[in-house]
């Protein structure tokens, strides 16, 4: 597995269906949407970007996204709904470590959609596609163990608790404690 197939799969990220969702590359007509649920503190507060101020920080975000694309560099897909083409969230890859086929998984989603299965749902897409097509053995997620929703995404995906690394990151001004998920390919998929 070289680091150029890598390159060419986040270079042009595919779309991938779900029942209710569209996971698609990020492009700059989302910025209203996702200004939408960005801009809430309760979104924003369990992970490392900030609550963000103004429709010009959205742009921001998305360029950056963009340029990612653009590298070949481990990126986000857009969660989108199926039936509208909202744009309500985001899932990708942190990172991807070719020498041990293992990657990092992160999301956000609005808060208008929690408690409804989204999430489990894009990131048993993700999970796939981190198998099937990046070749992947481990895929790891962490949460802040103060958000146990999001640990509750990770188990229903299939993914295993592994423990608590403390004060692992910094977040808003604090040290956080984080609790570690993984699955691996030999896992039972869920």
């Amino acid at each position: 597995m070289h680091m150029h197939f890598f390159e060419g799969v986040f270079a042009h990220l595919p779309t991938i269906e779900t029942d209710r969702l569209v996971l698609r590359p990020l492009r700059m007509r989302d910025a209203d949407d996702l200004y939408a649920y960005a801009r809430d503190p309760e979104v924003s507060r369990h992970v490392l970007w900030d609550t963000h101020k103004s429709p010009a920080d959205s742009r921001q975000f998305l360029r950056a996204a963009i340029r990612q694309y653009r590298r070949g560099l481990p990126g986000s897909f857009a969660i989108t709904l199926r039936d509208s083409g909202r744009m309500i969230g985001t899932i990708g890859f942190m990172w991807v470590n070719l020498d041990h086929k293992s990657a990092e998984v992160g999301y956000s989603l609005s808060r208008d959609y929690w408690n409804r299965g989204i999430m489990t749902e894009a990131l048993r897409a993700v999970i796939a596609f981190g198998f099937d097509t990046l070749h992947l053995n481990r895929i790891e997620a962490q949460h802040e163990i103060d958000n146990p929703a999001s640990g509750r995404v990770m188990a229903h995906a299939g993914m295993r608790y592994e423990g608590v690394m403390r004060q692992r990151l910094m977040n808003k001004g604090r040290y956080v404690d984080v609790a570690q998920y993984a699955i691996l390919r030999s896992d039972p998929r869920t």
